[in-house]
């Protein structure tokens, strides 16, 4: 039985219908050959020229003369000296790759054929004093291409150029901010400021739910639980320390076990003469108790 393809049914139709195998025709024939599917490939593919081959080696060279075959040519890989550099100066300055950076043709003219190029490039700052990765790049394949530098030495002294430019550029930047706030220029919020402001706003959205519950009740769903009996609790509100302070003023020394007689975290000296008698007797008090 001959073998046959899914591409081919409208051709062995046909032939059918030309022999009057078949009668009628079926109700796709019309569209399918008004709109023929796509012919089946070749088998072999063409063969192809050794200008794009990739070099035989000299083992490659002797088994093809000893045993007569022919390889098969292969296409060399698509490489390009600017992804080389560009790859290192990225893991250089990993962080280079979050700068924000527009995509959109502003100009007619093409972006490498504006500025110095070739033998008159010689240093970076030629191009821009506010160099982008891109910018060094090229900086370092055309210190490798026409000034004939090796590449390694070229793409340092691209990095090196690269680094001092964005520090002077971000010196001057920090001072001229500086000069214009102290002229009475009013800049906007940065960054830091707009990410405290949402959250303030996630926070405010987010109350009307907690007070729902506490009004419900009667108490926050985090409220702390005071659970140390003969402790004081501390206070509602932060009084910044003043209290505290106060008693330490007035000569009351701060006890913080809850098992020392009086039932509070402190206990008032008689008088300062005779605070350090009555702090050791409240001190071994507790001890000859235990014992």
């Amino acid at each position: 039985m001959p073998r046959r393809f899914a591409s081919q049914v409208h051709v062995t139709v046909s032939r059918l219908l030309r022999s009057r195998f078949i009668e009628q025709p079926p109700a796709w024939f019309d569209a399918v050959m008004q709109y023929p599917p796509i012919p089946t490939p070749a088998r072999a593919p063409p063969k192809r020229s050794l200008f794009d081959a990739k070099e035989r080696t000299s083992q490659q060279k002797k088994s093809a003369a000893k045993h007569g075959t022919w390889h098969r040519p292969e296409a060399q890989d698509i490489t390009y000296l600017e992804d080389r550099v560009r790859r290192q100066f990225f893991k250089d300055h990993p962080f280079e790759a979050f700068r924000a950076r527009t995509l959109v043709e502003s100009g007619v003219e093409l972006e490498e054929n504006q500025g110095v190029s070739g033998k008159n490039w010689t240093r970076l700052e030629q191009r821009t004093q506010n160099p982008s990765p891109e910018d060094a790049v090229r900086f370092a394949i055309n210190l490798h291409e026409k000034h004939d530098q090796p590449l390694a030495i070229a793409y340092k002294a691209a990095a090196t150029q690269f680094r001092a430019l964005r520090s002077e550029h971000q010196i001057a930047s920090a001072f001229a901010a500086q000069e214009a706030e102290s002229y009475g220029a009013e800049f906007g919020p940065r960054e830091l400021e707009v990410g405290f402001a949402q959250e303030r706003e996630s926070i405010k959205s987010f109350l009307p739910t907690v007070q729902a519950a506490a009004r419900h009740s009667n108490k926050l769903p985090w409220a702390a639980v005071w659970s140390m009996p003969g402790v004081q609790p501390p206070p509602e509100q932060w009084t910044r320390g003043e209290e505290y302070m106060q008693k330490v003023e007035n000569g009351v020394r701060p006890v913080y076990s809850p098992d020392l007689p009086g039932g509070s975290s402190f206990e008032a000296f008689a008088s300062v003469e005779g605070g350090a008698n009555v702090s050791a007797q409240a001190v071994v008090e507790p001890a000859v108790q235990r014992a």
